[in-house]
């Protein structure tokens, strides 16, 4: 099992209704299309499924989203039984995607797939993100504090998250890295000036900053 070394704070799927909310056509799944793509999430990041679970899948994609252009909101399965089969498989998605959540952060499922740092300041180890979240003041180093670092296809080092590059181009991932560290020095400053001792207290138990290898 292994962690995510590229990922972005907050949703992952788009964002569905909740059950017992009314369905908005066009912009948001039903319950049944969230489940769905709860599934297809974990699919795309590598969990791999047995040929009848694949079958499956299709079965449940043909009644869901037959083409790529129709229309979200508005479809669900007809049979209550299939429906609660598609569930408890999204839920069995959503622990597989829980497991390789980065150390500091966890995958929940609200209205959407979201991944959050956790808010726990006493464990072992903190998510910067978690710091930033819970010191609520602009904070200019938040953005490169909280990057990774991962290599392009040219073969220079950014940092980043699974969206977009802070800092880069860089010759080398230590480079990259140091960027970040630097970033961090900034924000604890930042946090005391702010009058957030506590939060910048837990520097030494930050998660390292995280390289994707080559």
């Amino acid at each position: 099992m292994t962690a995510l070394v590229r990922w972005h704070v907050g949703p992952w799927t788009t964002r569905g209704t909740r059950p017992g909310e009314v369905p908005v056509a066009g912009r948001r799944r039903t319950v049944d299309e969230l489940n769905f793509d709860v599934i297809g999430l974990a699919r795309i990041l590598g969990r791999r499924l047995s040929g009848r679970d694949e079958l499956q899948v299709r079965l449940w994609q043909n009644e869901l989203r037959p083409t790529h252009t129709r229309q979200c909101g508005v479809h669900t399965l007809a049979d209550p039984s299939n429906a609660q089969l598609l569930h408890d498989t999204a839920q069995e998605a959503l622990a597989w995607l829980s497991e390789r959540a980065p150390e500091g952060y966890e995958f929940v499922l609200t209205d959407a797939v979201e991944l959050r740092p956790l808010h726990d300041l006493s464990a072992a180890v903190v998510a910067v993100d978690a710091v930033v979240e819970l010191a609520d003041v602009p904070l200019p180093a938040a953005r490169l504090a909280t990057a990774h670092v991962r290599r392009s296809a040219a073969g220079d080092w950014y940092a980043g998250d699974a969206v977009c590059n802070w800092s880069g181009p860089h010759a080398t991932s230590d480079e990259a890295v140091a960027a970040v560290q630097h970033a961090r020095v900034e924000l604890v400053e930042q946090l005391r000036a702010a009058g957030r001792d506590d939060l910048a207290d837990t520097t030494s138990r930050w998660a390292v900053v995280p390289v994707e290898s080559d």
